[in-house]
């Protein structure tokens, strides 16, 4: 059952970090030249379909995963390399809630060409938790942290 949950998580990552990495790499760049907010607009329109629920399903597996590897008493005492890629896991996830929460109450309602800036900003920073979520996973695996 294990090996099946760990294959959802990372079937869910490859969806949420490609999005993400897509947005920033593929669609940004052209709605900052343009000032076209309509790009983001539809982008956002059908990725939301399956970006949310692969973060849903990342959320479930992930605390599927941490509560049969460790106890949750011990998921923050960075005593060992396994509470501390969990402890890591979870400040990451509070950073991706934070910010969609910034973005779906203060930038998605009041988005206009004058505040793009604000809109890159949050793009590169959701997009860079995102990725600093596949290599902690992946540091579980290999080490390198």
């Amino acid at each position: 059952m294990h090996k099946y949950i760990i294959l959802l998580h990372v079937l869910a990552a490859t969806v949420w970090v490609g999005g993400h990495l897509v947005l920033a790499i593929g669609i940004l760049p052209s709605v900052v030249k343009y000032g076209n907010i309509d790009l983001l607009n539809a982008f956002e329109a059908k990725y939301e379909k399956v970006g949310i629920p692969a973060l849903i399903i990342l959320v479930i597996t992930g605390f599927y995963m941490a509560i049969s590897y460790l106890p949750i008493s011990e998921w923050f005492n960075f005593s060992n390399n396994l509470s501390k890629h969990i402890s890591i896991k979870i400040i990451l996830l509070g950073l991706t809630v934070a910010l969609a929460l910034h973005a779906r109450l203060k930038l998605i309602p009041n988005l206009s060409v004058n505040n793009l800036i604000i809109l890159v900003v949050h793009i590169i920073a959701i997009t860079t938790v995102a990725v600093m979520f596949v290599v902690t996973g992946l540091s579980f695996r290999l080490g390198f942290l």
